[in-house]
C-alpha cells in the first residue's frame, strides 16, 4: 500500500477534498475548533464519508512543519505527471496553451507561490527540472493554497530538450532576464505560449536560455534590482493574462 502524505492547512486539504477526495483516507482536526471556515471541511469529509478525527494541537504539531491551521489531511499520494501527459495535453489544447516553466527554483515556499500565482492566472501545467528543484512537499501545497491539488506540476529529466519539443508543438518560448532587451509589456504574450522564469540569482541556465525565442526583462522603477520568483512570475503572468483577454 502506498505510504500516507500529509496536506495541511485549511486552503490546501479544502481543495484536496474538493478535487479527489478518494484519494484523503483521514481528516485530523483540532480538538474543540468550531469554526465556520473548518465546518466546510467537515461537511465536505462528511459528504464523501472520510473518517475525521479530533487530536490535540501538540499531535498536530508533531506531524507537519508549518502552520496547519488546526487541520491535516492524511493522503494517498496523487497521480505523478510525465512529459507523456504534457505533450498530449498540449496537442488536446491546440490553439492556446499556456504554461510556466520553472528553472531551479529550489525554495518549497517559492514553489508553492508560484503554483497558486499560477493556477489563477489559468497556467495549464507548470514544468521544473527534476534535479535542482523544489518538490512538491507538503509545505508547497500548503503555501500554493491548494493550487498543487488542481494543476499539474510536471518534472521532466532533461528541460532543454522538453523546451524543444514544445516548440516543436507550436509553443513559444519566452524566459526572462535581467538583460533583455525587451520588456514583459513590449512582448507579445499571446498564442501558444510559456514562460520560462528563473531561479533567484543565477537566473535561466545556460542551456534553458538558449532554447527561448525571445528573453523579456521586468522595469525596475526603484534601488532593488531584482524581484522575488513569485513575485515576478505574478507579474509576468498576469501581463499575458491582460493581453490574452484583450
Amino acid at each position: 500500500m502506498a505510504k500516507l502524505e500529509s496536506v495541511f492547512g485549511l486552503h490546501a486539504v479544502q481543495a484536496l477534498l474538493k478535487s479527489a477526495p478518494h484519494r484523503v483516507n483521514e481528516v485530523l482536526v483540532l480538538q474543540g475548533r468550531q469554526d465556520q471556515r473548518l465546518q466546510k471541511i467537515l461537511a465536505a469529509a462528511q459528504k464523501s464519508d472520510i473518517k475525521v478525527r479530533q487530536v490535540s494541537r501538540k499531535e498536530l504539531d508533531k506531524m507537519v512543519e508549518g502552520n496547519h491551521q488546526g487541520v491535516v489531511a492524511m493522503s494517498f499520494p496523487g497521480e505523478l505527471h510525465d512529459e507523456k501527459f504534457l505533450y498530449q495535453l498540449i496537442e488536446g489544447l491546440r490553439d492556446n496553451p499556456f504554461l510556466l516553466v520553472l528553472d531551479g527554483v529550489t525554495d518549497p515556499h517559492n514553489l508553492g507561490a508560484c503554483l497558486r500565482t499560477a493556477e489563477a492566472a489559468g497556467v495549464h501545467a507548470v514544468i521544473a527540472p527534476k534535479d535542482n528543484s523544489a518538490s512538491l512537499t507538503a509545505t508547497a501545497r500548503k503555501v500554493s493554497c491548494g493550487a498543487a491539488e488542481v494543476l499539474p506540476y510536471i518534472p521532466v529529466t532533461n528541460l532543454a530538450r522538453c523546451l524543444r519539443k514544445l516548440q516543436d508543438l507550436g509553443v513559444w518560448i519566452i524566459g526572462t532576464a535581467g538583460e533583455a532587451q525587451q520588456s514583459v509589456y513590449e512582448q507579445d504574450l499571446k498564442g501558444p505560449m510559456a514562460i520560462v522564469m528563473g531561479a533567484e540569482g543565477p537566473g535561466m541556465r545556460r542551456l534553458t536560455r538558449e532554447c527561448c525565442d525571445g528573453l523579456i526583462n521586468i522595469p525596475m522603477a526603484g534601488e532593488v534590482s531584482s524581484l522575488n520568483v513569485s513575485v515576478a512570475t505574478g507579474v509576468c503572468l498576469f501581463e499575458a493574462v491582460r493581453q490574452r483577454q484583450s
